[in-house]
C-alpha cells in the first residue's frame, strides 16, 4: 500500500537529509501536491517545518526527505525538501496517529487509540488479513468494522492511483474522485486513453491528462493528442461562454495548446467532425465549429421557443379592462401603464419576456399577472436557477418556488432529469425568474419539460452578466425580434430613495455613481484605497467593526464581499484567507483539504452541482459539525444539513468572499466590492452593475476611484459566440 513519492532528486552540494515522523499536515495541495508538514525529528526538541510535494500523504507517516534549509521571511526557518518519501509508520505512536487523521472512514482519534492499544504495530495486518479480530475492540459493532474494513480497501486503491499518477509526472490527484469515477479498473481505462482525465474528472485538466499521457509514451503528433486538444480548446472556450468558436480561431487555439503544427489539428478537426464530436456551422456569416451538445441544445431551444411564441394561451380569453383594476384593488396597488400595458400582453401570450433592472416593478407585474391567473384556476409552476433566488420568488409571490433542477427532478443515477418530453412537468404557466443565469443545457433540460399546452414566462435582467455556462440564452431571446418582450424602465417613487437602486441605473447607464456628501447616512458608501494592502485592511475594519457596530449586521451571515476576480490581493481566495483569520480562527477539530482549512462556523459554498446532495453551483452554508471519527464535515444551506465526507471537500470553499460571477441570482443585506486597478481585466461595466444589484441594504465600494470608472465607462463585456439568436432571428 505503501510506495515511494518522491520527485527527482537535484544533486547540490548544500543537500542534507531528514526523516521523522508527520505530526500534523498543515497544509496539502491536490493540485500541485505542494505540501507543508510539521515533522517530528529525533533529537530536535520542536517540530520541524517540511516543504515539498507529495502526492498523499499523513499525520503519522514516516518521511525521509532531501532538501536544505531556508528561513522563509514570514514563516521562519523550513526544511524544503526536493526529495520526499513517506513510508508506513512502525511505531505505536505513529500508527495511532496515521489511523486517526481522517483518512479510513469509521476511524478517528478515539477508535485508532483503542486498535493500537488492542494489537499494536500489527494492526495494519489485522484490518488486511484478520478483519474479524476488529469485533474484539469495544464499541466496534459488524457496522463499523465493515465500514473500516471497506476503508481500508477503497484508501488502498485511492494509494494505487495517487502513486501511478505520481510516477506518470503528475504531482498528485484527485485520487479519490478518479477512483469514485473509474473504480477498482482506474488505472487500466487511464492507461488506455489518458486523455479521458480532462473529460471525466473536474480538477484534472488537458495539461495534467497530457503530462499522463507523455510519461505513457504518447507522441506529442499522435492523432488521439491532436484529437482530445480540439475538445479542449472547445472546452476552455465554453469557460468563457461561447458554445463555439470560428475556425479561423480555433486551429490556431489548439495549434499553440498542443505546440503542434496547424497541418495536424487540420486532420484532426476532419476526423472530429467525421465522428460528430463537433459540428461546423456559420455564424455571422463566419465558419465555426461547435461542440455537439451545445449546438444540438441551442437549435432544439430555438425551435421550443418559436412554437411557444406561435402558440395559443391555454386559459379562456380574459378582459383586461376588467381584470387588471381588479388585481390592483385586490392587492391595493395602482400600476402604472406600462405596468398595465405589459400585464394586458401577458394575459394574451403564450410566450413572453419580462426584464428590466432593480425597482422598475418587475415583481409587482408578476405578482398581479398570477393574481389574475390563480383566479381563472390556471395552474402555475415557479421557479428559479438557484436557491436563494427560488427563496426569493417564493417570498414575494406567496406560492411555492423551486430550483429549476428541483422543479425537473434530477436524476443522480442517469446523470439527467426526470422530467422531459417524455414525463412533461404538469401546469398551465411556468414562471422563470432570473432567467439572465440560465445557461444554454439547463435552459434546454427546461424547455423539454414544459408541456405543449403550457405558456411561459421569462424574467430577468438582461443587463446583468450572462450566465456563467455557455450561451447568453436571455440576450439571445430578447435581441432576436421573434419574442414579444416588456423592457421596464421606469423607477417607481419607493425605489428612488434608495442609492443602492438609483446608482445601480447610473452604472448601466455609463454614469459614475452619486456619493453621499461627508456625514450623509446613505445605502451606499464608497471607502478610498489606494493600494490592495491598504484596501483589505480597510476591508477587514468595516466588515468586523464599522458595520457591526453602526448597522448592526452580522459579518459573517449578513456580509457579502464580491471580487471581480479569485486572483490577486484584493481576490476572492486571499481574503478568504484573511476574512477566516479574524471572523472564525480555525480550531480543533478542523479538516485541511484540497487548499483550505474549514472549522466549525465557517461560511462555505459549494462549487458544482450535486445532484445526490440536492446542493447546488452557488449555495451558501455555515459549516456545523466536523466528526473524525467518520471524517465527514456537515454544513447548514437554508437551514438543511449536508453531509460531505473529506474525500469530497473539494466541492466546497470559503466563502466569506466569492466572486461577482458566483454570486448572480443572490441578494445579500450586506454587499462589499474592492475595486482595484489589479482586477482591469475583468472591469466590466456589467459586472459592477451585477454586483451592486445583489446588495439589498447596504453597499460599500473600497478601492480606487479610477478602477470603477474603467469598468463604468468601458465595454458590457466580450462577445459569446452563440448561434442561439441568429436561429430564432430566422424567420
Amino acid at each position: 500500500m505503501f510506495q515511494t513519492m518522491s520527485l527527482p532528486a537535484q544533486t547540490d552540494a548544500t543537500r542534507e537529509p531528514l526523516s521523522g515522523l508527520v505530526e500534523r499536515v498543515t497544509f496539502h495541495s491536490p493540485e500541485t501536491g505542494f505540501c507543508v508538514l510539521r515533522v517530528k525529528v529525533r533529537g530536535q526538541r520542536d517540530l520541524v517545518t517540511v516543504v515539498g510535494h507529495a502526492a498523499s500523504i499523513s499525520a503519522g507517516e514516516f518521511v525521509q526527505a532531501a532538501g536544505a534549509w531556508v528561513n522563509d521571511r514570514n514563516h521562519g526557518l523550513q526544511f524544503k525538501a526536493d526529495f520526499l518519501r513517506a513510508t508506513p509508520p512502525t511505531t505505536a505512536e505513529g500508527i495511532e496517529k496515521y489511523l486517526g487523521s481522517g483518512l479510513i472512514k469509521g476511524i478517528g482519534p478515539v477508535y485508532a487509540k483503542k486498535l493500537v492499544k488492542a494489537f499494536g504495530d500489527a494492526v495494519f495486518d489485522v484490518i488486511e488479513q484478520e478483519p474479524d479480530k476488529l469485533l474484539q475492540v469495544t464499541g466496534i459493532g459488524p457496522k463499523r468494522a465493515q465500514r473500516i474494513i471497506a476503508g481500508w480497501a477503497d484508501q488502498k486503491v485511492i494509494r494505487e492511483i495517487m502513486v501511478f499518477l505520481h510516477s506518470h509526472g503528475v504531482g498528485t490527484s484527485r485520487a479519490v474522485r478518479i477512483f469514485k469515477t473509474y473504480g477498482p479498473d482506474a488505472i487500466q481505462l487511464i492507461t488506455e486513453n489518458p486523455y479521458r482525465l480532462a473529460r471525466d474528472i473536474r480538477g484534472i485538466g488537458f495539461k495534467t491528462a497530457d503530462a499522463v499521457a507523455a510519461r505513457l509514451g504518447i507522441e506529442k503528433t499522435a492523432m488521439i493528442r491532436a484529437r482530445a486538444g480540439i475538445t479542449y480548446a472547445l472546452a476552455e472556450a465554453t469557460d468563457q461562454g461561447h458554445c463555439g468558436l470560428p475556425t479561423a480561431q480555433l486551429i490556431p487555439l489548439a495549434a499553440k495548446l498542443l505546440e503542434i503544427d496547424p497541418a495536424i489539428i487540420e486532420d484532426a478537426l476532419a476526423l472530429e467532425l467525421k465522428e460528430g464530436t463537433v459540428v461546423a456551422d456559420t455564424l455571422a456569416e463566419e465558419p465555426c465549429v461547435f461542440l455537439t451538445g451545445l449546438y444540438r441544445a441551442e437549435q432544439a431551444i430555438s425551435d421550443r421557443l418559436r412554437r411557444l411564441a406561435s402558440g395559443r394561451v391555454p386559459w379562456p380569453p380574459i378582459d383586461a379592462a376588467k381584470a387588471i383594476p381588479w388585481a390592483e384593488e385586490k392587492a391595493g396597488i395602482t400600476l402604472a401603464d406600462s405596468q398595465r400595458e405589459a400585464l394586458r400582453q401577458a394575459l394574451s401570450s403564450k410566450l413572453l419576456v419580462i426584464t428590466g433592472g432593480p425597482g422598475v416593478g418587475k415583481t409587482t407585474l408578476v405578482n398581479s399577472i398570477l393574481t389574475i391567473l390563480k383566479a381563472k384556476d390556471v395552474s402555475i409552476a415557479l421557479a428559479a436557477p438557484t436557491g436563494r433566488a427560488a427563496k426569493r420568488l417564493s417570498e414575494s409571490t406567496g406560492m411555492e418556488a423551486k430550483t429549476i433542477h428541483r422543479l425537473l427532478e434530477t436524476d443522480p443515477q442517469a446523470g439527467g432529469f426526470k422530467r422531459d418530453e417524455t414525463n412533461p412537468l404538469d401546469c398551465d404557466l411556468l414562471v422563470v425568474d432570473e432567467t439572465s443565469m440560465v445557461d444554454v443545457p439547463l435552459m434546454n433540460a427546461l424547455l423539454r419539460a414544459v408541456p405543449p399546452r403550457a405558456a411561459l414566462l421569462l424574467v430577468g435582467d438582461v443587463d446583468q452578466l450572462p450566465s456563467v455556462g455557455p450561451g447568453q440564452v436571455l440576450g439571445d431571446v430578447i435581441g432576436c425580434g421573434a419574442v414579444p418582450v416588456v423592457r421596464l424602465t421606469e423607477i417607481f417613487r419607493q425605489a428612488a430613495t434608495s442609492r443602492i437602486i438609483v446608482n445601480a441605473h447610473r452604472i448601466n447607464a455609463g454614469h459614475m455613481p452619486d456619493w453621499p456628501k461627508a456625514g450623509d447616512e446613505s445605502d451606499f458608501y464608497f471607502v478610498e484605497a489606494a493600494t490592495p494592502e491598504i484596501g483589505i485592511a480597510k476591508l477587514i475594519e468595516i466588515v468586523r467593526g464599522r458595520i457591526p457596530r453602526r448597522f448592526g449586521f452580522d459579518p459573517v451571515r449578513d456580509v457579502q464581499i464580491l471580487c471581480p476576480m479569485n486572483r490577486g490581493g484584493m481576490g476572492a481566495r486571499s481574503l478568504n484567507i484573511e476574512l477566516q483569520r479574524v471572523l472564525n480562527p480555525p480550531v480543533e477539530p478542523r479538516v485541511e483539504r484540497f487548499g483550505w482549512t474549514f472549522g466549525v462556523g465557517d461560511k462555505v459554498m459549494q462549487i458544482e452541482n450535486d445532484y445526490d446532495k440536492e446542493v447546488y453551483n452557488g449555495d451558501l452554508g455555515i459549516v456545523s459539525a466536523l466528526d473524525p471519527e467518520e471524517g465527514t464535515l456537515t454544513a447548514e444551506f437554508d437551514g438543511r444539513p449536508v453531509t460531505y465526507d473529506y474525500g469530497e471537500l473539494d466541492e466546497i470553499v470559503l466563502a466569506y468572499a466569492t466572486t461577482i460571477h458566483k454570486s448572480q441570482g443572490s441578494e445579500y443585506p450586506v454587499v462589499i466590492i474592492p475595486v482595484m486597478t489589479q482586477h482591469y481585466t475583468m472591469l466590466h461595466r456589467n459586472l459592477i452593475y451585477t454586483g451592486v444589484t445583489r446588495g439589498k441594504r447596504l453597499v460599500v465600494m473600497i478601492g480606487q476611484r479610477k478602477a470603477l470608472a474603467m469598468a463604468v465607462r468601458g465595454t458590457q463585456g466580450r462577445r459569446r459566440w452563440s448561434k442561439l439568436g441568429e436561429w430564432l432571428a430566422d424567420v
